[in-house]
């Protein structure tokens, strides 16, 4: 009797349960249709990072790729739960070749730390340092009209010497150290320095291309001198030459190898209360620090030239 007495009061409470997770799917079923996607779960996420612009080159109002402004979109993205991989949406001409190659870096610590692949997608150009980029990733995918590779270093200047003296004026130098002056703009320019700056380029062109040997390794099927001369390619004829994997666009790609419901969250820069981008240590002071007062307009024409002279290399 003592048994009998017990075991009414659980079925109860069972039914009560059962009743109570019925109602709740059925309230959940109606309010689906006009929640956020990203609320009710489900499907594989991939979050996505931008990597667009020039690499290394910044102005107040235009600040650069750097290893500072990526690290945290970068951190975010490969460590969020559950990703199956991480897209990088690369879109720069190049630009510094150290930052460049300390963002690649990066890209393969995280992906290997947390065991989650990366895909490049290039969109208008991957070239030089922006191709560094795109072989941190496991694929390259790229456009048709893509124009990638450029796999080279390019540095240039110019020279006033002449017009100082048309002007009158006299260039005052005191340096310590006899190549501390080398390739001045103001001085008349020597063969020698000149050989110097080629015999640091080949260096860092060497680095380069060893780079994408280790990343891109039997894929690559061109002859070693096309595909490192500097020349670049379009997309269709990159993937014929192993420089890219195949042609396709984030969306399409993701959705035929992770499902219609594939999840893919643009992981950008930490903003401010008010949705501006926070600025780095070296922007707040020139915005609103004691370096303001000498932040030179011609510094940030100068940088803001560099920049449109990268893209328009490739006809952008």
């Amino acid at each position: 009797m003592a048994d009998q007495g017990t075991s009414e009061p659980r079925s109860s409470d069972s039914r009560m349960s059962e009743h109570l997770r019925q109602m709740l799917a059925g309230m959940r079923e109606t309010v689906r249709p006009w929640l956020p996607k990203r609320w009710l779960g489900g499907g594989a996420i991939v979050p996505v990072v931008r990597l667009s612009g020039a690499i290394g080159l910044s102005s107040p109002l235009r600040p650069g790729l750097t290893l500072a402004s990526v690290a945290r979109p970068l951190e975010k993205a490969f460590t969020t739960r559950s990703a199956k991989a991480v897209a990088l949406l690369v879109n720069s001409p190049g630009g510094a070749p150290v930052q460049s190659h300390l963002i690649h870096l990066r890209i393969r610590q995280l992906s290997a730390e947390h065991k989650v692949p990366a895909i490049a997608f290039a969109e208008d150009v991957a070239a030089s340092g922006g191709y560094m980029l795109a072989c941190a990733a496991d694929e390259i995918i790229c456009d048709d009209s893509t124009i990638i590779g450029s796999i080279g270093v390019i540095g240039g200047s110019f020279g006033f010497s002449g017009l100082l003296e048309k002007l009158g004026i006299e260039r005052r130098l005191y340096t310590s150290g006899e190549r501390k002056a080398m390739l001045d703009p103001f001085l008349p320019e020597k063969p020698e320095d000149v050989e110097r700056l080629k015999s640091v380029q080949r260096d860092i062109h060497d680095d380069f291309i060893a780079l994408v040997k280790r990343s891109r390794g039997a894929r690559l099927t061109g002859p070693e001198n096309d595909l490192f001369s500097g020349e670049f390619w379009t997309g269709r004829k990159a993937v014929t030459l192993g420089v890219a994997d195949s042609i396709g666009d984030l969306r399409t790609v993701l959705r035929q190898r992770y499902g219609e419901d594939v999840r893919m969250p643009l992981i950008g820069p930490e903003r401010s209360l008010f949705g501006r981008t926070r600025p780095g240590v070296a922007l707040r002071e020139r915005l609103f620090g004691e370096a303001s007062g000498h932040a030179s307009f011609a510094e940030d024409m100068i940088s803001a030239l560099e920049e449109r002279a990268l893209w328009s290399r490739y006809g952008l």
